[in-house]
């Protein structure tokens, strides 16, 4: 039964959590696995009331991002989000957001970094994740960051990120409750730098990153060559995504100091991102000994090598990318619960950047590593696939409900 059709919210939940079971129990042997499978079953169909609220909210929620601009169940049973465009003061000077809500007493707020898009807070499938967000009783604010449409990111980001968060909470109950951050991708890393290192930390109640790193050297070997590692140290290829590595040559052009080598690395990166067989021969025959050192690390096919180019690159993007490295910074200053979202499938980061991330956190880390999953899609292309995702968003929602603290009165956002 289809949604059209009729079907609830649990209903729903029972044919997947069914349909998972199955596939469980056909590798299952004896009576006894099969004993434990459908007392599961049994609890997770809610027939001795183990879905929470914020079980079926969850499911609404993913249906509803899943959907994109199309019909869900939530859509026609919450407001339709606005989006207003807001300017606001930040210790850099103005910043621009995007502000989504659907309700005039949201049950918390979230802020939301992209990835590198170059539409930004602008991009169609963002925009429709936020407006779900919002649907879902989120106060939703997406800052405007040059650099991520720039396809450039930089350890500078953590301070538009922090001002972001500032702003969120002054808008979300006057700042008297923390608020949430949900980062994409290389977004992950200056968005922890601001939640760890800058005095927004203490407004920030929980942590969702999808997508995000951990070691910069291993995403650099991961996008320039396809290798990674897994936690065993055994090595796996996945075929690199080409975009990505010729945006990551883009993106330092700037900051090699010949004037000339910027234009031929800027000039190569145009031209495969446009054809990635395209022939570059005349341009990197041009190059001097920065855009050679810049090059010969997005040419190289050895993951073994990354280490040893990295050192021989321009000291400005050594030096930017010791920032943005997130091995060994200090992060005593998130307390709250960092929930992470990683596919198995993922093209630009691979999903062991998430685990050895989860490991620097800690107890404060709860991982979901999901085998088929988009960025900003919560299509799944699988049942268990969908039950992790369900897992991750019904947790995030009872986090959001357990800082809405009793005694807190309601508030009215301002017009």
């Amino acid at each position: 039964m289809t949604p059209e059709e009729g079907a609830t919210t649990a209903e729903i939940l029972r044919a997947c959590y069914i349909a998972a079971m199955r596939e469980r129990c056909s590798a299952a042997r004896g009576c006894i696995q099969r004993g434990i499978a459908l007392v599961l079953l049994f609890c997770a169909l809610g027939l001795t009331g183990c879905v929470s609220p914020e079980g079926h909210q969850a499911a609404d929620l993913l249906a509803d991002i899943a959907a994109g601009t199309g019909p869900s169940r939530l859509k026609d049973t919450a407001p339709a989000p606005t989006r207003t465009t807001i300017v606001y003061e930040a210790p850099g000077g103005h910043e621009i957001a995007d502000l989504y809500r659907s309700y005039a007493r949201p049950e918390g707020a979230v802020v939301v970094v992209p990835g590198l898009t170059p539409d930004g807070k602008d991009d169609p499938r963002l925009v429709a994740f936020a407006q779900s967000l919002a649907r879902a009783q989120f106060l939703v604010l997406v800052p405007d960051i040059p650099g991520l449409r720039q396809l450039k990111v930089g350890a500078a980001d953590s301070a538009w990120i922090a001002g972001a968060i500032v702003e969120a909470a002054r808008l979300f109950d006057a700042g008297r409750r923390p608020v949430g951050l949900l980062a994409i991708s290389y977004a992950v890393g200056p968005a922890l730098l601001a939640a760890s290192a800058t005095p927004a930390a203490s407004r920030v109640g929980y942590i969702v990153t999808i997508g995000g790193y951990y070691d910069i050297r291993a995403a650099i070997a991961y996008v320039t060559t396809g290798w990674y590692r897994l936690p065993d140290g055994t090595w796996r290829y996945r075929r690199p995504n080409a975009w990505s590595k010729w945006v990551f040559l883009r993106s330092n052009a700037g900051r090699v100091s010949s004037a000339a080598d910027r234009d031929l690395l800027r000039a190569i990166a145009r031209r495969r991102l446009a054809d990635p067989n395209a022939a570059i021969g005349d341009l990197t025959a041009r190059l001097g000994p920065e855009g050679r050192a810049t090059c010969a690390l997005v040419a190289n096919h050895n993951p073994r090598l990354v280490p040893a180019l990295i050192a021989r690159l321009p000291a400005p993007i050594r030096e930017e990318l010791a920032r943005l490295d997130l091995r060994g910074k200090n992060f005593d200053e998130i307390t709250g619960p960092v929930f992470l979202i990683h596919g198995r499938d993922d093209r630009a980061i691979p999903y062991t950047q998430s685990i050895e991330l989860a490991k620097a956190l800690g107890s404060r880390a709860h991982l979901y590593l999901i085998n088929h999953f988009a960025h900003v899609g919560a299509g799944a292309q699988s049942f268990t696939d969908s039950l992790r995702l369900w897992d991750a968003a019904t947790a995030i929602l009872e986090e959001r409900q357990r800082l809405a603290a009793p005694g807190n009165k309601p508030f009215e956002l301002p017009r």
